[in-house]
């Protein structure tokens, strides 16, 4: 019988299916096709796998242990980049503690993005109890810039542009961008989602002023008699010190900087009056505002200001003209546009009274040496107090200009802005226009990952209490920062009385005996416990120096410090007077 050899059966063919992407990857690459380099957050539901694609994708990820500090770090990323400072954040609670640091942005001018996973719209909606079910965006839109909700993934490259524009483009602020759930889990195919990204034009252009506001500031300046400029953090981020120096070159008229706008010229410079502040107050007849606002920091125009005092107050948004005063002579631009347009257009000679500099030059050589007399005279007190710390300190920072100084505190913020001089621009940190305690752990670490630069955090223990657990942050990381505690052991001072009697401690005592370089045993980094300026001066020499992160305990005595505000009912002295 025949036999016959069966045909094998055919193959069949493997299907061909298209590659996939998620919605997380699809907000990474929209995030890198605007030049976003670095991402600080913390991770969790649902946005942990945003995390691992963005380190994938060549985006640095910078962790930390609270939202809130990683919120500070971004904003402080964008103060000194002057591009978005980028704050990823679960939902709900996650949310909330980093909106903190975005309403601190918007408040202070720094642009930055918050990017939080929200929950399924539909139970958020009905109120039905779903997870972590928040609604994020309209919590978060009363209190920042600009707010958008992308609840589909074709949207997210529009929604990242919008989010970067909104945060750099006239006054910088805060945007908060809600990405949900299914949006974040959605798939596409690849090629769909590659035709949704392209290269945005101009994301943060010029505004240049009208030519009729130039004139009548030029003319209003020309005029003056005694003149002066104050120079705000706006002036710092604009990066404009060039054209500033070039313009009080050519005018000699003397400047005022603030807080943060220390550095932008130098403190010590000739024409410094950092130490005529009530001087110009009431004696100026016309102050230049570059980039500050006649906010409480300044009394709002009022106090001690002279009623007769005339403003020119250069700023890129209408609406803060005439807030608190009447300004004669309003600039709405960009600041390098106006400043560009007035140096332009001033005459060689001013109305300026030749006397009115030589005064305020007489008054800050005055002023300044009984201010070194003070740290003299503190030079030896022990237990040491803030002076006696800051005398220390004070020639070690000043020799190492190119130190970013991040500084938080009651009086350990006010002494040491005073103490320190600053010759660079944007190097001191602080909590600016919001006075808000616990930035400082975050802006040490959105400093040193910005600029690559050493960090020295002077902080007093009330205030590193906010983020102290961040340090471990600085340590993972290998950070250049050294963060100096002043430990006085309490808010503002550790001698507090409880007015009932009882052994609770009181309101503001915190721990005069707290061992706060422990924390540098605990997380790996040079650590340091001094009790003299001796000891002081080395270990912030050797920490700068190691350019690793280190934590110098600085004991101070209990009543080292003042009350701050309207408390004085807590001196004891007073306690007799008080009815319980």
């Amino acid at each position: 019988m025949a036999t016959t050899t069966p045909t094998p059966a055919a193959t069949p063919a493997v299907p061909s299916y298209p590659e996939q992407v998620t919605g997380m990857d699809i907000l990474v690459r929209a995030l890198r096709m605007v030049g976003i380099d670095t991402m600080y957050g913390l991770v969790g539901i649902p946005v942990t796998e945003v995390a691992y694609i963005a380190q994938a994708r060549g985006i640095r990820f910078i962790g930390f242990r609270h939202e809130q500090q990683a919120g500070m770090a971004a904003a402080t990323h964008g103060f000194l980049t002057r591009t978005p400072g980028v704050l990823l954040t679960v939902s709900s609670l996650g949310f909330l503690n980093g909106l903190t640091a975005t309403t601190n942005a918007t408040v202070n001018c720094y642009p930055m993005i918050q990017i939080s996973g929200s929950s399924v719209r539909e139970p958020i909606d009905l109120e039905q109890g779903t997870y972590e079910g928040l609604d994020q965006l309209n919590i978060a839109k009363p209190l920042v810039k600009a707010a958008y909700r992308v609840n589909k993934p074709e949207d997210i490259p529009t929604a990242v542009v919008r989010a970067y524009r909104a945060a750099v483009s006239g006054r910088p602020g805060g945007v908060y961008l809600d990405v949900t759930t299914p949006c974040l889990g959605a798939i596409m195919n690849k090629a769909d989602a590659d035709k949704l990204f392209y290269m945005p034009v101009d994301l943060c252009p010029t505004m240049p002023p009208a030519p009729e506001a130039v004139k009548r500031a030029v003319d209003l300046i020309a005029s003056a008699k005694r003149p002066a400029i104050i120079i705000g953090k706006g002036a710092a981020y604009a990066g404009v010190e060039d054209k500033l120096k070039t313009f009080v070159d050519k005018t000699g008229i003397p400047y005022f900087p603030m807080s943060m706008a220390k550095g932008v010229l130098p403190d010590d410079g000739p024409l410094s009056a950092l130490s005529c502040r009530s001087t110009i107050m009431e004696q100026a007849d016309v102050v230049i505002l570059a980039g500050a606002r006649l906010n409480w920091l300044l009394s709002r125009g009022h106090g001690k200001w002279s009623p007769d005092t005339k403003f020119v107050q250069l700023d890129i948004d209408p609406e803060e003209i005439d807030c608190n005063r009447p300004i004669a002579a309003p600039v709405v631009g960009d600041l390098a546009s106006s400043l560009d347009a007035i140096i332009a257009q001033l005459p060689a000679n001013t109305a300026m009274d030749p006397a009115w500099v030589s005064m305020l030059q007489a008054q800050s050589k005055e002023k300044n040496a009984k201010f070194a007399e003070r740290l003299t005279s503190n030079a030896l007190v022990m237990p040491m107090n803030h002076w006696t710390a800051l005398g220390a300190i004070k020639p070690i920072l000043e020799s190492n200009p190119d130190v970013i100084l991040v500084n938080e505190g009651a009086n350990t913020l006010d002494d040491t802005r005073d103490s320190i001089n600053m010759s660079r621009p944007r190097h001191r940190i602080d909590c600016a226009t919001w006075a808000i305690m616990g930035m400082g752990m975050g802006s040490a670490v959105g400093a040193a990952v910005a600029t690559g630069k050493s960090v020295v955090a002077i902080e007093g223990d009330s205030a590193f209490g906010f983020s102290g657990m961040d340090f471990s942050t600085i340590c993972r990381f290998k950070l250049p920062v050294t963060v100096v505690i002043f430990n006085n052991g309490g808010i503002y001072n550790g001698i507090g009385v409880n007015m009932a009697g009882t052994s609770d401690p009181a309101p503001t005592t915190l721990n005069i005996k707290a061992r706060y370089d422990k924390l540098g045993d605990c997380f790996g980094a040079k650590s340091y416990y001094v009790t003299s300026t001796g000891e002081l001066a080395t270990a912030l020499k050797e920490a700068i120096a190691s350019k690793a992160p280190a934590i110098i305990d600085v004991q101070l005595a209990a009543d080292s410090g003042k009350e701050s505000g309207h408390i004085g009912y807590l001196n004891p002295a007073a306690l007799e007077k008080i009815t319980v």
